[in-house]
């Protein structure tokens, strides 16, 4: 890539497998045997199989592993995606649907009182997409879209709540550390963190925060640190 001239191309523990290998590898050192497995990747619910190409079909294009005819078909699964999650959240069945009486009774399912979006309806667990067909409502697709359709939403909360937490996790690897900083001077941090942070050096506090015995309350330390060292440089250059 540097020699293209082009920015690296790094992918993030939310991204990928290789991404959380690589950053273990980098923060973590390797002073005794490696093994990638999944439980050391924190955000496993999104590096799921069944979205690989979602989430790495962009990236592979852009440095040229994905020939344009892969890119397109890429596209058009996505664009299906979109427009199915649309349709199940627009689309409301009344309670009084001969079909959809049918097919709550066949599946055990208790018949609502009022009209359900199709998106509520495939949220029970009693009915599958596959079920939910019957209604001329359900939109049709390829299989890979519809399976990718079931688990998203099924696991729709879950999903969110982890992609917030990468989102938080965004802005710790946004807040760079001074390389100068003497960590053993810092009052408030552990002795353990104190040596660790000195002996790898951190660049950010994501950084930070993924080597191995530094907690929570130590990054809280780091962020109050940050914040006092910010504005102190603010007051001496209005001096």
């Amino acid at each position: 890539m540097a020699i293209h001239g082009k920015d690296p191309f790094i992918l993030t523990r939310s991204q990928a497998y290789i991404g959380v290998l690589i950053d273990d590898l980098v923060v973590k050192g390797i002073s005794e045997p490696y093994r990638m497995l999944t439980s050391t990747a924190e955000y496993r619910l999104l590096l799921r199989q069944d979205n690989a190409d979602l989430r790495l079909s962009e990236a592979g294009y852009r440095v040229g592993l994905l020939s344009e005819a892969r890119y397109q078909i890429f596209l058009q699964k996505k664009a299906m995606i979109e427009e199915g999650f649309k349709t199940l959240r627009e689309t409301v069945i009344s309670p009084k649907d001969e079909i959809l009486i049918e097919l709550m009774t066949e599946n055990h399912s208790v018949l609502p009182k009022h009209g359900l979006t199709l998106l509520e309806l495939l949220r029970r667990p009693e009915l599958s997409y596959a079920a939910l067909k019957a209604l001329p409502q359900m939109p049709k697709y390829p299989l890979e879209v519809e399976e990718q359709l079931d688990i998203q939403v099924r696991y729709e909360g879950y999903i969110d709540k982890q992609e917030a937490q990468v989102r938080q996790f965004n802005k710790l690897e946004q807040k760079s550390l001074p390389q100068d900083v003497d960590f053993i001077s810092i009052q408030g941090l552990s002795m353990e963190a104190r040596e660790k942070l000195n002996l790898h050096k951190p660049e950010t506090l994501g950084h930070a925060s993924r080597i191995t015995g530094i907690t929570p309350a130590d990054i809280s330390v780091l962020l109050i640190y940050l914040e006092q060292q910010n504005l102190r440089s603010s007051k001496e250059r209005n001096v």
